[in-house]
């Protein structure tokens, strides 16, 4: 490296697009910043050792209290946007899986609340969240 080069920390993430065949979609509250109090698709750090598509559900399954197959997780994209995230430069590799109509969901870990929300009307989301559950949701995508 040169000294006109520079190094930034990046950290991986994954997120889940959880959708129900009657067209609501899995978010949660969240319960710290940045964004407290917005909703967001349950996601998280990719631990060390840990592949991205466990990652993410596991992290499904401590936010919302769903719990998936890990080879139902169907990868839709990654999205690496500098400034898509206020703390640093977070890159995510977003999931999509189809649950039952009435899953049960429980709010846990880093949620505030779990909701299901009509994709036709869904509130304010934090980070480009809305862009990753639009890629999901669109046909061909």
């Amino acid at each position: 490296m040169n000294e006109t080069e520079t190094s930034e920390t990046i950290r991986h993430t994954a997120d889940v697009v959880a959708l129900t065949p009657a067209g609501h979609v899995l978010l949660i509250e969240r319960g710290w910043p940045p964004f407290e109090g917005a909703w967001a698709l349950p996601g998280g750090w990719v631990d060390p050792g840990e592949a991205v598509h466990v990652a993410a559900a596991r992290e499904l399954a401590e936010e919302t209290g769903v719990h998936v197959n890990v080879g139902d997780l169907h990868q839709i994209g990654v999205w690496d946007q500098p400034g898509r995230d206020p703390r640093g430069r977070y890159i995510t590799t977003a999931y999509m899986i189809i649950v039952t109509d009435g899953t049960p969901i429980t709010a846990g870990d880093d949620a505030r609340d779990a909701r299901w929300w009509p994709l036709n009307d869904l509130p304010e989301l934090a980070f480009d969240h809305a862009d990753i559950i639009t890629e999901a949701v669109t046909p061909n995508s």
